[in-house]
C-alpha cells in the first residue's frame, strides 16, 4: 500500500510538472541579452533569462492544450509575444529582440518648458498613491547572489589571499561566491515584512545557507531615498528637482499605454544620486523600468566603484497598475589590488494583492527557513530555479561541488594547517598560532614586541599574551576561548598577569559565561579616555603624562544573554584588591625646562608621595539590561541575527553595587540608565544621540575615586569618531562625581546635504559634521561644547580622517577651543 501511495504521488507530480518552455533570447546583432522578462499574458508566472540570455519557463498541467501568449519584455527593447501551443512536455521558443524605436510624436511641447519635466512632475505628484498601491502583498521570490574576482594579488597587506575557498584558478580569477534561495515573502507598508526560506543553495557548501534576502532587496523607487550606506536621493522623490536634470529621449507603445523614456543627470558632482535611464507610463505616471547607476563616492563606500539598478515591471490588470517582478544590481569592486565584480538577481512572481492580512501575520521575525532548507537535490533545483544558471555558474557548481569533500578532509585540511603552523624567522615579532582546523581548535601567542608600551608608572612595558579557542560546528555557534596574559614594567620591575575564559553556549539568545582574574594596571577611567599608544606618544614626546593609573587585582565571573526578543541581561560579580601606584621615571625624549611630568595622583598633580584613594579591598555587583525597542531579527539555523530598528532607542538600566569594602566608607550603591539612537533624518544625513543620567543612592560621599563616575575628557590633539559619549577638550578627571549628573551628547553628519552643494567643494566629497555635548554634575557649574568638522578626509580609496573645531564652555580653565584629528575605521 505504500508503495502504491508513493508510485501516485510520483505520478501526480510529474504531471502537475508537465510542460516547460525554454529557449534564448537575443539581439538582432546576435548577442545574448540577460534579464529580460518572459511571461505568461495575463497570469503572474513568469521567469527572467540569464546572463547568457537562456530562460526555462515552468508551466502547469492545465496548460496542457491551451495556446498562451508568452511575452519577452525588456528595457530599451520593443516587447515581443509569442503564441505558443503547449502539446509536449519540452518546447523551444527562441526570440530575437529588436531595439525600440522611440519617437516625440506622441509628445506636446510647449516653449520653454522642458517636456521630461512634465512627467516628472505627475510622477512625482502620483508617487504616494503608487506606492499605496502596491502598499500589500504575498509573492514568491527567487534570489541569486554572484562574486567574482579578476587577477587577485597572491598577498594583500602581507597575508597570504590563497584561492579563496577554491574559487580562483591559476590566472587569480573566478568566483568567490555563489548561492540561490527560494522563498515566499509577505509585505506591508510601510515596515511589516516576512521571509520564509524554502530552499537554500551555496556554492561549495552543502551544509551553508545563503545570505542573500528579499528584505534586503526590497527597494523601491517610489520612496524618496533608497538606503545605500547612505540616503540616495530617487528620480522621482518629493525634492528631486533639486538633485536632478531630465531629458525626454522619446516614447514607445506598451500594453496600449504610452511609455516616456528619460535620462536623468545629476545637477552637481558627487551629489548622493543616479544616473541612467527611467521609465515612467503617460497619465498614471506609474514605473515601466528603471536602469539607473550610483557609484563609491556617491554611497560613501570607497571600494565599490560602479552600482547599477535594473528593475522591470509588468503590468497587473487587477490592480491597473505596474509591479516590479525582476531586479538586477550590478556592481564592481576594488580594493588594495584585489578587483572583481558581482551581480544580485531577484525575480518576483505569484503575486497575491488581497492577501487578507491579519495582527498575526506578522511578527519580529523577518526571515526564517524551512526544514531541510539547505537539502534539496539537483532536481528540485532544475525543476524550481526560474532564471537558469549560466555556464560559469554551472562549472563553479560542478567544481566546487566536487572539491567540497576533499578540502573538508583531515588529510587536506591537516596540509593547509601545516603551510600556515609553520614557524617563520618573523613569528618573533608579528606572533606565531598553530591551528587544528579538522578538530576545530586554534593557540596563538602574541609577542611584546607587538604590544610595546611607555608611561611615567611602568616606563617601557610590554604585553605578551597566549590565546586558545575552540568551535563546535563550522558555523561556530558553539564556542569557547581562553588567555593568558602577562605584562611587565621596565622602571618599575613588576610583572603582571590575567587569566580568563569565555564560553558561549549558542549564537540564539547569546548565552555567555565567562570568568577573569589575576593582576592588572588599569586606567582611573576603565573606559580608556586616552589610548595607550597616544598616551605613549604625548609622554615621550611633549612630556604630557595624562594617563593616570591603579593596580587591581581581581576574581570576576560574568554571565549574559537576551530573555526575550530585545531585552538582554547581563551581571557581573568580582572581588576587587585596589592599589594606588606612583610614577617611577621621568624619561622624555624632548624634555623641556618649562614642563615636568605631572604626578599619577589625579586629584592633585603636584603630589607625588599620596595617591587618590586608599588601598583597599571591595566586592562588586553589576546589574544590567538593554532593551532594543522595535527590535525584529533573522533566524538562521546556525542562530538568531538581530536588527535593531531605528525608529525607538535603545534603553540601558545599569545598577552597580560596591559591598564588603575593607574601608567602610567605599561601599556605594549607583543607579544609571543610558539611552544611544541613529537615525537618517531622510535625505539630509544620519543623527546620532547619546544621553546618560545617574545618581549615587543613600550617602556615598566617602566613594572611592576609583568607583566615581568618570566622564570621556581629552586633551590631546586626537579623538575617537566612534566613541560619541566623549568631552573633546574637557580634563580627564575634572568632572568625576559620586553624586548626580546628566551627560548628553548628539552630533549629525550631514553627508554631502551641505558641502555638495557648494561648487569645487563638493568635488572633494567631504562630509559636514556638528555635534554638541553637555554635562551636568551636583556639585560643578554647567559644562557644553559644540563641534563642526569634516568627515571622509583622505585620499583615493583611504577615507578615514576627520578634522573638527570645538569650542569648550564651563571647565575649571574657561573657555577653550582646539583644532583636533580623528581616525574613523
Amino acid at each position: 500500500m505504500r508503495t502504491y501511495f508513493t508510485l501516485v504521488i510520483i505520478l501526480l507530480f510529474s504531471f502537475v510538472t508537465a510542460a516547460q518552455i525554454t529557449g534564448t533570447v537575443v539581439s538582432k546583432e546576435g548577442e545574448a541579452l540577460p534579464f529580460v522578462n518572459v511571461f505568461i499574458e495575463n497570469t503572474n508566472r513568469g521567469t527572467t533569462t540569464n546572463g547568457d540570455g537562456q530562460y526555462a519557463l515552468e508551466l502547469l498541467a492545465i496548460d496542457q492544450g491551451e495556446t498562451l501568449n508568452v511575452t519577452f519584455q525588456f528595457l530599451g527593447y520593443a516587447t515581443v509575444i509569442k503564441e505558443v501551443e503547449v502539446n509536449s512536455k519540452e518546447m523551444t521558443v527562441s526570440v530575437v529582440m529588436e531595439e525600440s524605436s522611440t519617437s516625440l510624436d506622441e509628445v506636446i511641447v510647449q516653449a520653454g518648458i522642458n517636456p521630461a519635466d512634465r512627467i516628472i512632475q505627475g510622477a512625482i505628484a502620483s508617487r504616494k498613491k503608487n506606492l499605496r498601491n502596491i502598499g500589500e502583498y504575498t509573492a514568491a521570490f527567487y534570489s541569486r547572489g554572484l562574486w567574482q574576482v579578476k587577477d587577485a594579488p597572491d598577498k594583500i597587506l602581507g597575508q597570504e589571499v590563497g584561492d579563496l575557498g577554491g574559487g580562483l584558478d591559476s590566472t587569480r580569477t573566478g568566483i568567490i561566491y555563489l548561492s540561490e534561495t527560494i522563498s515566499n515573502i509577505k509585505y506591508q507598508r510601510p515596515d511589516n515584512f516576512s521571509e520564509v526560506i524554502v530552499a537554500s543553495k551555496v556554492s561549495g557548501d552543502d551544509n551553508g545557507f545563503s545570505f542573500n534576502t528579499a528584505s534586503d532587496a526590497n527597494f523601491s523607487f517610489y520612496e524618496n531615498t533608497l538606503d545605500l550606506n547612505t540616503q540616495i536621493i530617487s528620480p522621482i522623490a518629493s525634492n528631486a528637482f533639486s538633485y536632478y536634470k531630465y531629458n525626454l529621449e522619446g516614447t514607445f507603445f506598451e500594453n496600449d499605454q504610452l511609455i516616456n523614456k528619460i535620462t536623468v543627470a545629476p545637477r552637481r558632482e558627487n551629489d548622493r544620486v543616479f544616473t541612467g535611464t527611467i521609465y515612467i507610463v503617460e497619465d498614471s505616471w506609474q514605473l515601466y523600468g528603471v536602469d539607473l547607476q550610483t557609484d563609491g563616492s556617491a554611497i560613501q563606500v570607497p571600494f565599490i566603484e560602479n552600482l547599477n539598478f535594473k528593475q522591470n515591471f509588468k503590468y497587473e490588470e487587477s490592480l491597473s497598475q505596474w509591479v516590479k517582478i525582476s531586479q538586477v544590481i550590478d556592481f564592481s569592486f576594488g580594493f588594495l589590488g584585489l578587483k572583481g565584480d558581482g551581480r544580485f538577481t531577484a525575480a518576483y512572481s505569484d503575486y497575491e494583492f488581497a492577501p487578507q492580512f491579519t495582527k498575526d501575520s506578522f511578527s519580529a521575525e523577518i526571515l526564517s527557513f524551512a526544514d531541510e532548507a539547505n537539502k534539496k537535490d539537483s532536481v528540485f533545483w532544475e525543476r524550481s530555479r526560474p532564471v537558469p544558471l549560466t555556464s560559469l555558474e554551472i562549472n563553479d557548481y560542478v567544481k566546487k561541488d566536487s572539491i567540497q569533500v576533499i578540502r573538508k578532509s583531515k588529510k587536506y585540511l591537516d596540509s593547509i594547517d601545516d603551510r600556515g603552523n609553520r614557524f617563520k624567522i618573523t613569528s618573533p615579532i608579528f606572533g606565531y598560532s598553530y591551528t587544528d582546523t579538522y578538530n576545530k581548535w586554534r593557540f596563538g601567542i602574541t609577542p611584546p614586541i607587538q604590544n610595546i608600551q611607555f608611561n611615567t608608572v611602568q616606563g617601557w612595558n610590554g604585553t605578551m599574551q597566549a590565546t586558545y579557542s575552540s568551535w563546535s560546528d563550522e558555523d561556530y555557534s558553539k564556542s569557547l576561548s581562553a588567555f593568558a596574559k602577562a605584562n611587565y614594567g621596565f622602571s618599575e620591575d613588576r610583572l603582571r598577569y590575567t587569566l580568563g575564559f569565555t564560553r558561549r553556549f549558542n549564537r540564539t539568545n547569546r548565552a555567555t559565561i565567562s570568568a577573569t582574574g589575576g593582576v592588572d594596571i588599569l586606567q582611573v577611567n576603565n573606559a580608556d579616555p586616552i589610548r595607550p599608544i597616544i598616551n605613549s606618544y604625548l609622554t615621550l614626546t611633549q612630556e604630557e603624562n595624562f594617563a593616570k593609573y591603579y593596580e587591581k587585582e581581581f576574581a570576576q565571573l560574568y554571565y549574559g544573554q537576551e530573555i526575550v526578543n530585545g531585552l538582554r541581561a547581563n551581571a557581573i560579580i568580582a572581588y576587587e584588591q585596589r592599589n594606588p601606584v606612583f610614577n617611577t621615571t621621568d624619561q622624555t625624549f624632548f624634555p623641556k625646562d618649562d614642563r615636568e611630568y605631572t604626578s599619577n595622583n589625579p586629584l592633585n598633580p603636584f603630589d607625588t608621595e599620596n595617591g587618590a584613594f586608599e588601598a583597599h579591598s571591595i566586592g562588586k555587583l553589576l546589574l544590567s539590561t538593554t532593551v532594543n525597542f522595535g527590535q525584529k531579527y533573522y533566524s538562521y539555523p546556525s542562530g538568531k541575527f538581530n536588527v535593531t530598528s531605528e525608529k525607538y532607542p535603545s534603553l540601558t538600566l545599569v545598577y552597580e553595587k560596591g559591598f564588603g569594602a575593607s574601608i567602610a566608607d567605599y561601599n556605594f550603591d549607583q543607579l544609571r540608565v543610558v539611552a544611544q539612537q541613529e537615525f537618517n533624518v531622510s535625505n539630509k544625513g544620519r543623527m546620532s544621540y547619546d544621553v546618560r543620567a545617574g545618581t549615587f543612592l543613600g550617602t556615598a560621599k566617602g566613594v572611592s575615586f576609583i568607583d566615581r563616575q568618570h566622564f570621556n575628557g581629552n586633551r590631546s590633539l586626537f579623538f575617537e569618531p566612534s566613541r560619541l559619549n566623549r568631552f573633546n577638550v574637557l580634563p580627564y578627571y575634572e568632572r568625576s562625581t559620586n553624586q548626580g549628573y546628566v551627560e548628553g551628547h548628539v552630533e549629525h553628519n550631514f553627508r554631502g546635504w551641505v558641502l555638495g552643494k557648494i561648487p569645487l567643494v563638493n568635488k572633494l566629497n567631504f562630509n559636514l559634521i556638528a555635534g554638541a555635548h553637555v554635562l551636568s554634575t551636583n556639585e560643578s557649574s554647567f559644562y557644553r561644547e559644540f563641534t563642526v568638522g569634516i568627515g571622509n578626509v583622505g585620499w583615493g580609496k583611504f577615507r578615514l580622517l576627520r578634522f573638527d573645531y570645538v569650542y569648550g564652555q564651563g571647565a575649571l580653565g574657561g573657555s577653550d577651543g582646539a583644532f583636533l584629528i580623528g581616525l574613523s575605521l
